[in-house]
């Protein structure tokens, strides 16, 4: 498809169909060499790993449409000076804008770059073959290409990095329907609306063998809040993610009363360019990716970023040192939970991890072989890993984090990444200086005043026999978690025959 904008393929809702309601579980991977040394098996074992995870993805009516797969890997430098010889500057002074659509708006693309203090190098259309993946797919597919930027100008590449999160805004503010998978002088996302099987078939860059990289993160979807868009394929430009955000509504709503008073000395006037920070139809794991996205390039290290948007459970009843409790007590007065049930593997394109939310509901298992190559995802045996070889085994728990350090070679637990995160800044003894706690509020409760009318208020309000028994009186007379409140599995009034349950409890009610 050669126009600017590539179709969605998102069906309007209609009737009790809406996409946003869309929910369901996925697949994710992580492959990395604690040597540090890129090479194109990484790749191989990261394709192998997503192609075993096909049976968490779903297909619809065309069985070769997926509901998208892709990988995440650091820019593979040697690939790129053969594609684009004598064209590109040092490791780390250039990146790579990986984009879907924008064609015939190449001049405000550019100009996005230049703006923006970068310096367009050059244009490389990724080849593919549309002939490996459904119908549906291909009528949707975009022109994939890829935009190489100079970045020489910029002081380091922290910088650079920052400024090329607001050239992709820019890009996708300006161009309407072009996507920008990533854009960065560390990591490139190959991703798109088919199954984890036909990745490799459809990239032909993946087949090369001077395609290297230290690590390999990929995901299988099965389309879990949204429907399947080649643009909604993971992974981002930080995560891919299993699972749901079950409280998305709440961290959208937070986020919006925060946009107005953002501020980054880092960032200084460009941030009001990558306002607002979450355009609308999204997915739940596309809102998490860009939240991740704005305090990576706030300064933050991508291990605290995660602790503070997934806390692990640190109440009173919990098992913690005092600076780990006082490093999410802190951060819960700036950051409210992006709660799960998920499990999240994460990259910048140079170190890598994998977490699970305090719920712990998804499944992550891991293996580190002998000759220091770490496996993990959604499930074991995602790889062919001799016995002799297998150094040590695991899995993930509620709230845990493994981090591979690739830059130290060194594979970090989770307790030694919350205790370096807790103790680089006195955050228990912030808390225990400012925090101000409210005492014998509820002592004494009087009684309210009887309502003569309370059945018919109970009517209006759709109060049923089971809302009181179950709900309202467990928590009047007891102060207890009601249990009524866990959900209702009845069928929808709507496919029922049946007369609704409430107004058979009203007239019971009213009869009283």
């Amino acid at each position: 498809m050669n126009s600017d904008q590539f179709e969605t393929g998102i069906p309007a809702p209609q009737g009790l169909y809406d996409f946003e309601q869309e929910r369901d579980a996925c697949g994710v991977g992580l492959v990395a060499d604690l040597k540090n040394e890129p090479s194109h098996r990484i790749i191989e074992m990261g394709v192998t790993v997503l192609k075993r995870l096909m049976h968490r993805g779903a297909v619809g009516s065309d069985p070769e449409t997926g509901d998208g797969a892709g990988i995440m890997l650091a820019l593979p430098d040697e690939f790129f000076r053969l594609a684009l010889p004598n064209q590109l500057p040092a490791r780390g002074r250039y990146g790579v804008a990986m984009m879907f659509g924008g064609c015939g708006h190449e001049e405000e693309l550019e100009a996005a770059v230049t703006e923006n203090g970068g310096r367009v190098t050059a244009w490389r259309q990724v080849p593919v073959n549309r002939d490996s993946i459904g119908k549906n797919a291909q009528r949707t597919c975009p022109l994939i290409r890829q935009l190489f930027i100079d970045g020489s100008g910029f002081a380091d590449q922290a910088e650079f990095e920052r400024k090329l999160f607001v050239m992709r805004r820019e890009m996708e503010r300006r161009v309407e329907g072009c996507y920008v998978c990533s854009c960065s002088s560390r990591s490139i996302v190959y991703k798109g609306l088919f199954l984890g099987t036909q990745i490799d078939g459809f990239y032909e860059d993946l087949a090369d063998e001077h395609f290297k990289s230290p690590l390999a993160l990929v995901h299988q979807r099965y389309s879990t809040n949204t429907f399947p868009t080649w643009s909604l394929a993971h992974p981002f430009r930080y995560l891919a993610h299993n699972g749901e955000i079950n409280t998305l509504r709440g961290n959208l709503n937070h986020l919006k009363v925060r946009e107005p008073h953002l501020s980054s000395s880092l960032l200084g006037e460009d941030l009001r360019k990558l306002l607002p920070l979450i355009p609308p139809g999204q997915s739940d794991s596309a809102c998490l990716d860009n939240m991740v996205e704005l305090l990576v390039a706030a300064g933050r290290d991508l291990r605290h970023v995660m602790l503070m948007l997934m806390p692990q459970a640190w109440g009173a009843n919990y098992h913690l040192g005092p600076d780990v409790r006082g490093f999410f007590e802190y951060h819960s007065a700036m950051m409210e939970p992006w709660d799960g049930p998920t499990a999240v593997v994460f990259s910048d394109g140079v170190n890598a991890g994998a977490m699970l939310d305090r719920n712990g509901l998804r499944p992550a298992r891991y293996t580190l072989t002998t000759d220091d190559i770490f496996i993990l995802a959604s499930e074991t045996g995602v790889a062919d890993i001799p016995a002799e070889k297998v150094g040590r085994r695991g899995r993930l728990r509620p709230g845990e984090m493994i981090y591979c350090d690739l830059v130290n070679h060194r594979l970090v637990s989770d307790a030694e990444t919350k205790n370096e995160m807790a103790r680089r800044m006195p955050y228990r003894r912030w808390v225990e200086k400012n925090k101000i706690s409210v005492r014998s509020l509820f002592d004494s409760i009087s009684a309210s005043a009887e309502m003569p009318d309370l059945t018919a208020h109970q009517r209006r309000f759709g109060f049923t026999q089971e809302d009181v028994e179950l709900i309202i009186r467990p928590m009047m007379m007891k102060g207890a978690e009601p249990l009524g409140s866990m959900g209702n599995d009845a069928p929808l009034a709507v496919l029922s025959g049946k007369a609704p349950f409430c107004s058979i409890i009203s007239s019971s009610c009213s009869r009283r």
